[in-house]
C-alpha cells in the first residue's frame, strides 16, 4: 500500500515537471540598477525574460531583485502572467503582415516561405523563436531598447488574426469570406 502511494506521488511529480519543462525561458538582458536612498545607493538587478512554449504562446516579463537569480525568477513569473497566443500557419509562419509599437520601438513583421528561417535581431528574434515561429522576416525600427523591442514584438503578434477568426467576427463561413 505504501508503495502505491509513493508511485502515485512520483507520477504527480513527473506531471508537474513535464508542465514546468514545456516552458522555455531566455534572459534577454540583465542590468545593474541603483536607487538613491537616505543612506546612499541601493544596488539591485533588473532581468528581462522571454517565456514561451514554442507552440504559439509567448510572454515578456521583467523582474527586479537584489540578486540576479531572484530577478530572473520574478521575470519568469511576470512573463507567464503576460502570455499571448500566436496563430501559426502550416508553414510555421504568421498569417499576415503585422506591426507592433511599444514606447519608441517599432517592429515590422512579414510572413516568409518555408526554409527562410527567423530573420530578426535581438529581443525580437528571441520572442519569435520562443513563440514557435520558424519562417519570418522582422525588422526593428526606432529604439534599440531590448525591453521595448520585445514588447513591440509581442504587440505585433497579439494583433494577428486567422481567416477563421475574421469569418467568425463577420458571421460568415470561410468559403463566403473568399467569395
Amino acid at each position: 500500500m505504501a508503495e502505491q502511494k509513493e508511485q502515485r506521488r512520483g507520477k504527480k511529480n513527473n506531471r508537474t515537471r513535464e508542465k514546468e519543462s514545456e516552458w522555455q525561458e531566455r534572459v534577454v538582458q540583465i542590468r545593474r540598477v541603483t536607487k538613491v536612498v537616505k543612506g546612499g545607493k541601493k544596488l539591485s538587478f533588473r532581468a528581462i525574460v522571454v517565456v514561451g512554449n514554442e507552440r504559439g504562446q509567448v510572454g515578456v516579463g521583467v523582474g527586479k531583485a537584489s540578486d540576479v537569480i531572484g530577478a530572473v525568477k520574478k521575470g519568469v513569473v511576470d512573463g507567464k502572467k503576460h502570455l499571448v497566443s500566436v496563430p501559426i500557419t502550416k508553414s510555421n509562419s504568421i498569417p499576415h503582415r503585422a506591426n507592433g509599437v511599444a514606447g519608441g520601438a517599432k517592429v515590422m513583421m512579414r510572413p516568409a516561405a518555408p526554409g527562410t528561417g527567423v530573420i530578426a535581431g535581438g529581443a525580437v528574434r528571441t520572442v519569435l523563436e520562443l513563440a514557435g515561429v520558424k519562417n519570418i522576416l522582422a525588422k526593428q525600427l526606432g529604439s534599440s531598447n531590448p525591453l521595448n523591442n520585445a514588447r513591440a514584438a509581442v504587440d505585433a503578434l497579439e494583433t494577428l488574426r486567422t481567416f477563421a477568426d475574421v469569418a467568425k467576427d463577420r458571421d460568415l463561413t470561410i468559403e463566403q469570406l473568399y467569395a
